[in-house]
């Protein structure tokens, strides 16, 4: 039996934060290594407990989940850590900000149970977890702007002209079937398309690559016409 996934719980509400717990515990296959009550306690445990995950929640004092977010995935020390937010509102400012500090998705604090079992698993496995109405939104933050700013990366450079398809793709919240019915190639070649671009713009995650299709001007927003 292979090693249990573990899971650092970082929630300001003690009753809120011990549910939890108790929940992930439940699960043979999931572990709590560690509880935080704030941002900081969350990246301190980060650094000390080495978990797999950390189920973060946005709202926190001395130190939001955002920037405890940051801290955790841009530190060499945990930057194999994945976080996955948790929000009681699936809004808005808060899905760019997040997402931009390296989060691999977001969860509803009502979200039930076994799913909310089912995405630290997921997110655990190297999946983001990206909703398509967070997709679109993500995708909103960028028609926003009034004057995009692309900054062209030189990884670009590195990837194939059947990546760059894949990766336009991705931006604009394909997954990897619907990606492989539009290109006309299989589903596997479509993992292989997507595991490349992983590695070669340093993605830690499918979140990620959404990001880059449009920081780079790669993909555009899908403007509905009138």
């Amino acid at each position: 039996m292979s090693e249990p996934i573990t899971v650092v719980v970082a929630e300001d509400q003690a009753l809120l934060r011990g549910t939890f717990a108790i929940l992930i515990n439940s699960s043979p296959d999931l572990t709590v290594v560690g509880e935080a009550g704030t941002g900081a306690e969350a990246v301190a445990l980060a650094r000390e407990k080495a978990p797999d995950l950390v189920l973060m929640d946005v709202r926190m004092p001395h130190m939001d989940g955002i920037e405890a977010t940051r801290l955790i995935c841009t530190t060499p020390d945990t930057a194999h850590v994945r976080v996955l937010i948790l929000t009681t509102f699936d809004l808005d400012e808060y899905v760019y900000a997040a997402l931009r500090a390296g989060a691999s998705g977001f969860l509803l604090k009502d979200t039930p149970p076994a799913d909310l079992l089912t995405a630290l698993r997921t997110v655990a496995s190297g999946d983001a977890l990206l909703a398509p109405t967070v997709t679109r939104r993500l995708i909103n933050e960028f028609v926003r702007r009034p004057h995009p700013t692309h900054t062209p990366s030189t990884q670009l450079t590195r990837i194939t002209g059947r990546e760059r398809e894949v990766l336009t793709l991705i931006g604009h919240g394909m997954n990897n079937h619907e990606i492989a019915g539009t290109l006309h190639i299989s589903l596997a070649t479509a993992r292989t398309h997507v595991s490349h671009l992983l590695t070669k713009l340093d993605a830690r995650d499918r979140a990620q690559l959404v990001i880059a299709a449009y920081e780079t001007g790669l993909a555009t927003p899908r403007r509905t016409p009138h």
